[in-house]
């Protein structure tokens, strides 16, 4: 079986929907490990709920980016990760990770890349005044948001709400992603 990693920052509704689609038996993959930039996140207690071992660090207690990611590189070695998966993981990553796991690393972001990269990309999308959103899974390299697309699901909406965008937007997210994990596992 593959093995999984989950980046995440934040809430972790992501790693949830990949990890729950594991246990489903809809992902047929391990979830092996999850890599956290901020102690105290939501995911952690999701990733212990679940019984994934979890790596928690503050960037500012290494002397820099590079020696975090060849810690996170040591982990994901550790437990011969086949595949990491980005989900809320607000950290651009290095070449430390990328010379690692390139072309092993995939992100979720919510626009319909290329338009809308960044962090904001629902505000923005909002603000500019579309009536098309979406997700987009694409592969990680050294550009922002910038990998080969693997997979985008649109919707549409028409309103200024950001919050609705927000919850669509993760209706989407929490299916389509452990669908594209299962179909790169099998490849």
């Amino acid at each position: 079986m593959k093995r999984i990693a989950v980046f995440a920052s934040g809430e972790g509704s992501n790693f949830e929907s990949l990890v729950t689609a594991c246990e489903q038996g809809r992902l047929h993959a391990e979830p092996v490990l999850m890599v956290c930039d901020r102690p105290g996140a939501k995911v952690v207690g999701r990733a212990a709920a679940h019984g994934v071992e979890s790596f928690v660090f503050s960037p500012s207690s290494y002397a820099s980016k590079a020696d975090y990611e060849r810690e996170i590189v040591r982990r994901l070695d550790a437990a011969h990760v086949d595949l990491v998966c980005l989900a809320g993981y607000m950290r651009i990553l290095s070449d430390t990770m990328l010379a690692a796991y390139g072309g092993r690393i995939v992100n979720i972001h919510p626009s319909l890349l290329p338009a809308f990269r960044g962090a904001k990309a629902i505000e923005q999308a909002v603000a500019y005044g579309v009536k098309v959103f979406g997700v987009t899974i694409h592969y990680v390299d050294e550009s922002l948001d910038g990998g080969r697309i693997i997979a985008q699901r649109a919707f549409e909406y028409d309103g200024s709400d950001v919050e609705q965008v927000r919850r669509l937007t993760q209706q989407i997210e929490h299916s389509l992603y452990p669908e594209t994990v299962e179909k790169l596992l099998a490849e």
